[in-house]
């Protein structure tokens, strides 16, 4: 009993000195090449309600919540369109700030648990390139979480346990959207 309380205070202390020494900044990008015109990407990226034929979120192959109910605000393309969301795990919020048919959008986002909100930024965006456009999902966000008067700051440890599976629905996503855009089902 001894080792094992031995073993679990040491696993407290590794924790805490973790979340200490690491950046609570989670950044990361997934991109793909799509063979359309960056007009045909934007058609399904640059509208809200066209969000669902690509998006990963709510495909439950990907991971995601088939449950979430997604609510539009008065606009869903163009800076300004907005969207916000419940599910299983949680809810949130979407808002772009920057749409353009020929580079991308911008968008605020924000995970919403309880009194918690998670902001970030999310990009995706267009570059010609030979053979196509390449689109690239980005996201940065400050993981900034912690607990018992913050002497256990566990936001850096969830930006580098998180960076995995976000990678992967970005991937699975941009795979979805490539499909769409190139004509495929």
């Amino acid at each position: 009993m001894k080792k094992l309380l031995i073993v679990l205070l040491m696993l407290v202390v590794a924790v805490v000195a973790a979340g200490h020494v690491m950046s609570p900044d989670m950044n990361l990008s997934r991109t793909v090449v799509i063979k359309a015109p960056a007009a045909k990407i934007h058609e399904y990226v640059g509208d809200l309600k066209n969000w669902p034929a690509w998006e990963p979120w709510t495909d439950k192959d990907a991971g995601g919540d088939p449950t979430i109910k997604v609510t539009y605000g008065a606009a869903t393309s163009g800076v300004g369109a907005h969207q916000s969301w419940t599910g299983k795990d949680g809810e949130g919020e979407l808002t772009f700030t920057k749409s353009d048919p020929t580079a991308g959008v911008t968008y605020d986002m924000a995970f919403i648990h309880g009194e918690s909100k998670l902001p970030s930024e999310g990009k995706l965006t267009y570059k010609p390139v030979d053979g196509g456009v390449e689109v690239t999902w980005s996201m940065d966000a400050k993981m900034d979480m912690a607990c018992c008067g913050g002497v256990i700051k566990y936001g850096p440890l969830m930006a580098a346990m998180m960076k995995s599976g976000i990678g992967d629905m970005f991937e699975f996503g941009l795979d979805k959207l490539k499909k769409k855009a190139e004509g495929g089902a």
